[in-house]
């Protein structure tokens, strides 16, 4: 059985790897048909046309940058490179997460529970690039930051036309456990309470001391509900590398019964936004 979901595995990354040739390969012809070398192509997108080059010839994929500035400049309102993005950023994703980040990308809305960490969807680029390359086993330092530019990638969802309601209960140990530094931390309390003041953001924080009142539903770890854009509800779970994607009815009804009462037990918004502005020093 692990050699066969090792094999499944192998064959998401050599898809999506063939998906990068292919888009590296619509970038040089489009290139080609408007007669600029790689160099005037580079100098119209803001790039160096060594950057073309590694791109064309596979060295290096696109980076979302690049091919926004490859949509506006040669793209010709065809929303080819536009469309590219998100397959070029599963790419820079593990495996475990790339089936769920088109689901996300696209959901009506997503219910998060985190217990060891801020949800990726919620991280500053500080705390995502000490979390990232603190972890273990270490990555190198070009993969770490592709990893950090496809989480900061997922923010778009924040702004995305039409809108997504998201929801996100915290527990307050995540709050007061730093990664980098406390000013790396500092500032991802403000970023959290910025995004807790959205309109279509709800952030809610489940207390630490939740369990002297005789009733915690928060054990069992964390969790992401998500109601996708076909309406369905799924929930992902992950722990250990591996991720989960759970659809079973009862076990999806189950899972969003415990989350709604997760959420009963925590702070109200209002609440928990005080809360994380006094743990970043900007509130007594």
């Amino acid at each position: 059985m692990p050699r066969a979901d090792g094999n499944k595995d192998r064959g998401k990354e050599e898809d999506v790897r063939h998906a990068t040739s292919l888009i590296a390969e619509i970038a040089r012809i489009v290139r080609l048909e408007k007669g600029l070398t790689q160099e005037d192509l580079g100098g119209l997108i803001q790039y160096t046309g060594s950057a073309v080059s590694a791109v064309e010839t596979g060295a290096q994929p696109p980076s979302d940058q690049m091919l926004e500035r490859l949509e506006e400049g040669v793209g010709d309102g065809r929303g080819i490179f536009e469309v590219a993005r998100k397959y070029v950023l599963m790419e820079k994703y593990p495996v475990r997460f790339r089936n769920f980040s088109k689901m996300e990308a696209s959901a009506h809305m997503i219910s998060s529970y985190a217990t060891l960490i801020v949800d990726g969807l919620f991280q500053t680029e500080e705390y995502a690039r000490a979390l990232i390359k603190g972890g273990y086993p270490p990555v190198p330092e070009a993969k770490a930051e592709e990893l950090v530019e496809a989480r900061l990638a997922r923010k778009k969802l924040f702004d995305r036309d039409p809108t997504a309601m998201i929801e996100l209960i915290i527990e307050e140990g995540v709050l007061t456990r730093p990664f980098g530094d406390w000013d790396v931390m500092r500032g991802q309390l403000l970023s959290l309470v910025k995004d807790g003041q959205r309109d279509n953001v709800t952030v809610q924080v489940l207390p630490r001391d939740r369990g002297l009142k005789g009733s915690y539903a928060g054990d069992r770890g964390p969790m992401k509900l998500v109601e996708t854009e076909d309406h369905d509800h799924v929930v992902y779970l992950e722990i250990e590398d591996e991720g989960i994607l759970v659809s079973n009815r009862a076990k999806v009804s189950r899972l969003f019964q415990r989350y709604a009462k997760i959420r009963a037990q925590a702070l109200s918004p209002d609440e928990s936004l005080c809360l994380i502005e006094r743990l970043a020093g900007e509130r007594k």
